[in-house]
C-alpha cells in the first residue's frame, strides 16, 4: 500500500502525546460506543481501509486530522451528513468526549481513527480517494528551534495531495502568523495542488460561515491574533 517514492514522515512527532485522565463519561463512551464508532490506526489490518463497509454507506470521504475534544468537529459532522467524516486523534479523553457529542447529537456519519494521521494515509488510505482533509489549528510549535516539527512540511502536504480526488480540497487554518505563512509557502510549492483564493489578499482564503469558532481563535482573539484560512484544491 505504501507509495515507495513517498516519503517517510515517521521520524518526526508532529504532535505532543498529553496525558489526562478521562471522565467517567468519556470512559463510557469507549466502553460502549468504541466499538461501533473507532479504529485505532496501529491495528488496522494491512491496505486500506474500505470506508464505505465501514459506514454502511458510498458516500464523499473527508479526513479531519486532529479533533481534540471534539467541539467544533461534532459540529461539522453534523452540518455535512452527506460526508462520511473522519476524525484523527491521538488523545484519547478527546475521542472519548467526541463520541459523547455524536451520541447526543444522534450522528451517524461520523467515526474516528485513534493515532498517527500520516501513517493512517501513508498506509490505510488509497491514492486519490479523499474528497477533502481539513487541518485546523494543529500545535503550533511556536519556537524557531520547534518549526521543524510542524506537520504540514513538503513531505505531509505532498502525502496529502496524493490521497485527494481531482478537485478534492486541503483545508488549514492557524492564528499563529509565521505558521500560517509556512502553510501558504509549503503548500503553493506543491504541483498537485492550487490556492483556491490565490487572487485574495495574501492568499488568503475568507473565513468560512461554516467553521465554528474554536475556542484556539477565541484565545488567540484575546491574545491579539489574527486566524487564517487556507484552501487548497487538487489540480
Amino acid at each position: 500500500m505504501e507509495n515507495q517514492d513517498q516519503p517517510r514522515l515517521r521520524s518526526v512527532v508532529s504532535y505532543v502525546k498529553r496525558g489526562g485522565r478521562m471522565t467517567v463519561g468519556q470512559q463510557r463512551a469507549w466502553d460502549e460506543l468504541w466499538p461501533r464508532l473507532g479504529r485505532t490506526v496501529t491495528d488496522l489490518t494491512p491496505g486500506p481501509v474500505d470506508f464505505g463497509a465501514w459506514f454502511g454507506r458510498a458516500a464523499p470521504v473527508l479526513l479531519e486530522i486532529g479533533s481534540g475534544m471534539g467541539e467544533t468537529t461534532s459540529q461539522l459532522a453534523a452540518a455535512a451528513p452527506e460526508l462520511n467524516y473522519v476524525a484523527a486523534e491521538v488523545y484519547e479523553p478527546g475521542l472519548g468526549q467526541l463520541m459523547l457529542r455524536a451520541e447526543k447529537l444522534g450522528l451517524e456519519n461520523l467515526r474516528l481513527m485513534h493515532g498517527d494521521a500520516v501513517i493512517l494515509l501513508t498506509e490505510h488510505v488509497e491514492p486519490g480517494t479523499l474528497d477533502g482533509v481539513r487541518l485546523f489549528f494543529p500545535d503550533p510549535w511556536p519556537k524557531k528551534k520547534h518549526h521543524k516539527r510542524r506537520i504540514v512540511q513538503p513531505a505531509f502536504v505532498a502525502l496529502v495531495a496524493s490521497r485527494l480526488k481531482p478537485g478534492g480540497t486541503f483545508h488549514l487554518a492557524t492564528d499563529w502568523e509565521n505558521y500560517a505563512e509556512q502553510m501558504r509557502e509549503v503548500c503553493s510549492g506543491e504541483p498537485a495542488l492550487r490556492n483556491r483564493h490565490a487572487a485574495e489578499p495574501g492568499g488568503w482564503a475568507p473565513r468560512p460561515d461554516w467553521r465554528p469558532v474554536t475556542k484556539f481563535e477565541q484565545r488567540a482573539d484575546v491574545e491579539g491574533r489574527e486566524s487564517h484560512d487556507l484552501i487548497f484544491e487538487k489540480r
